[in-house]
This record gives structure tokens, sequence and C-alpha cells, in this order.
């Protein structure tokens, strides 16, 4: 019987995540090993075609709003040959005013110049976005299709050896080794570090070598609309993308006069069923209407042509968690993305990266990283009392006092 391979670093799971720590790892000139339990990369959440990235500014905690400025910047330098720049526009909120100044000191306090965010009046907003509302204009917002660029971060590296069809069911610790068993509980491969990157995976996972983080799915339903060149609709479309109540991609006018708009997103808490609904395709077409701000409108006027159903997995105070797993030597966590994969992806593959290859962490504030937002971020923050000794697996982290309160749903 062969024996097992034993790899120097392993990272468990080949979405966006997980794809993107490699590659930082792979081009810090490191092997590593890629193991998922699907066939191809970004299978499941990843393969999602329609994601938007740009700076969080609304309600939220500091950190999150530092933190997704620092990953945008990150994610826009990444994926440079699959970001689609069309720009992004965020509408003040109903049960707000609009005053001019104020929003200027409050973004110029998060960093943001007016090439990253511009705030416009409706008169402006029309002129430069098509929309006759007040709001922020983001213009380097952009799109991209997650499992285009989850491909390229894998593509010629010769580095790298990857595992398809292969579940990791369970980790134990022997000898300062990670060893990765299977769903017949066969021994896979060992490694001196893994890097859990498998979505909602990752709690049982983490679970196996007795830690608990409260992680929880989140299904999400994007509905595909269709729109006749005719209908009431066409002239009400977007040229940009829009993120509000829900998001939607700039319409894309096709070969026949129709247009075809990207619509979402659902919000499910709690569960993980990946069947469309009829329901979520309803709550999408109410969406459109208040993102564009026809009220009016028929919703009739939105033919369905497909869907995405995607299942987010977030953390109690909707900060994702990643960073080294102290307690357990040798174990990086980078799960719990909610729906900004794309943004916590590009910040993931510099934190972990940095934590894996032993470098001082002072190194990271060249990328406007400091000491507490790596501890906002760690897995840590949710432990309200000392775990038990790294040999002692049978300890389980609580979770039931999180450091940080629960932020807003993301959409």
């Amino acid at each position: 019987m062969t024996k097992p391979q034993h790899h120097e670093i392993v990272v468990i799971g080949a979405g966006i995540c997980g794809a993107s720590i490699a590659n930082e790892l792979l081009e810090r000139g490191k092997a590593v090993c890629l193991i998922d339990a699907a066939s191809t990369p970004a299978s499941a959440c990843s393969s999602h075609a329609y994601a938007i990235a740009h700076p969080h500014i609304g309600k939220g905690s500091p950190r999150l709003l530092r933190l997704t400025r620092i990953a945008f910047l990150l994610a826009e330098a990444r994926w440079g040959l699959v970001w689609k720049a069309h720009g992004i526009f965020q509408p003040t909120k109903k049960d707000k005013e609009f005053v001019l100044e104020e929003l200027v000191d409050y973004l110029e306090s998060l960093g943001l110049d007016n090439t990253m965010a511009l705030p416009l009046d409706a008169e402006e907003a029309k002129k430069i976005c098509g929309i006759s509302q007040s709001g922020v204009w983001l213009p380097r917002g952009a799109s991209l299709n997650l499992q285009e660029a989850t491909q390229q971060l894998l593509n010629n590296q010769q580095r790298l050896t990857c595992m398809w069809n292969t579940r990791v069911m369970r980790l134990e610790n022997h000898d300062e080794k990670w060893f990765l068993y299977g769903e017949d509980q066969e021994e896979i491969l060992s490694a001196d570090k893994a890097v859990i990157a498998a979505a909602m995976e990752s709690k049982c996972l983490i679970n196996s070598i007795g830690i608990r983080l409260p992680l929880k799915p989140v299904r999400g339903q994007l509905s595909i609309f269709s729109v006749a060149p005719d209908s009431p609709w066409a002239p009400k479309l977007p040229s940009v993308g829009i993120s509000g109540e829900g998001y939607c991609l700039p319409a894309e006018r096709l070969g026949d006069g129709s247009y075809r708009w990207i619509v979402g997103s659902s919000f499910d808490e709690s569960e993980d069923d990946l069947s469309p609904r009829d329901s979520s395709d309803d709550f999408n077409r109410e969406q459109a209407k208040g993102l564009v701000q026809y009220l009016d409108g028929d919703p009739n006027g939105l033919k369905k042509s497909g869907e995405f159903v995607g299942v987010r997995c977030v953390a109690g105070d909707r900060l994702p968690i990643i960073g080294a797993l102290n307690q357990r030597p040798g174990i990086f966590l980078a799960t719990a993305l909610g729906s900004r994969g794309v943004l916590w992806s590009a910040l993931a593959a510099k934190l972990i990266a940095a934590q894996v290859l032993d470098e001082d962490l002072a190194l990271l504030a060249r990328f406007g990283f400091a000491a507490d937002l790596v501890a906002a971020l760690a897995p840590a923050r949710f432990f309200a009392g000392a775990l038990a000794a790294p040999s002692a697996l049978g300890a389980l982290a609580s979770n039931s006092k999180p450091v940080f309160p629960s932020g807003p749903n993301t959409k």
C-alpha cells in the first residue's frame, strides 16, 4: 500500500478564497497541495458569474469599513484581467437625508478619495449614472466571474498539486503534523500546515479538532431577467451597477433588442437549499423596482430567464474569520466570507500567507493593516475563555460571547 503523501502546506477548499491563498503562496515560491471534494475548482458559491465588488460605505462597524477599503484595493490589483469596472452607484437610504458636506467628511474619514467614492445629488447622479437619486458613485466598483478568476489563479503553477474528488472529513495532529482523513476514515495525506478555506464545510473540520465557531449558512438567489425592447421597464434599466437594498448589474442589450438584467439577491438565513424558488424571483422583482425607483413598475415585465443559487457562510458578527488558529498550531482559517468573497479572498491571501510563512505582521502595514484589524478577523475573537492546550483536542472554544456586536445583514 502506497504511503500517503506529505506536504508542507495544504489548502482545503478550491473556491475563490482557497485559490487566492494558494496563488499567493505559490507566488512566494512555496509548494502547495490544493484539495477539494469537487472535480473542478470554484464548484460551489464561487461558480458565481455575477459577483460585485466595491468598498463598503454604509452602516457597519468602523473595522468593517476600514477593512473593506483595504480589501477592495487588494482585489482590484489581484483580478485586473477579469475585473469589469463599470462603476457602482449606492443610493441614499430612504430614511437618510442627503447632506453633501456631511457625506464628504464621512467618506474622507474612511480614506476614500474621489477616485473611489464621489457623493452626488440627484441631478448629478442623473448626468453621471443615469439615475435620478442622490447617493455615492463608486467609479471603480466592478463585477467579475468568480469561476474565471479562480481558474486564472491556478493556471500554469508548477509547484501546485491538486487533489480533486477528495472530501476531507476530519483532521488529527500527531508529532507536530496534521493528518487529513476522508469519508472512509482513510488517511489522505499529512501536512505541516493546513489552511481551511471550505466555507460551511469548514465547520465540521474545525469541530474535528475541538473548536466550535458560530458559522451558519445563508442562501441567496440571483435572478436573471429578460426585458422586451418595448417594455416600460426598458428606459428604466441602469447602465451602471447599483448596490442598495439588493443589487443589480448594468443591463445588457442583446442582439434581438431585448435586455438581460441581473438582479439579486435573496438573503435566507440558516438555509442551504440550492433549489431555485419562484418566491425568490418575486422578491428580486420587488428589489428591482426599488433599485431603479420604478415603484409602480409591473413585475411581470421582468421575465425570468435564469438564476444563480448559492449558499454563503457567515459568522455571527458578519466579519470574516481569517487568521491563524493559535490554539491549534499549524491550522489557519479563511471562512465566513458572506457575500463579499471577492474582497475577503484578496485580503485573506495576504494575511494567511504572511502567517503561514511566519512573517512579521508589521509588514502588512504597507497594505493598511493595523494590529486591531488583524485581531478583528482572528478566530480568537469568539473565544470567551481560555482554550485547553493544543494536546487536549477534546476541549471546545466557547462561542457564547462574541467580542464584536452583530452587524446588519449583508446583501
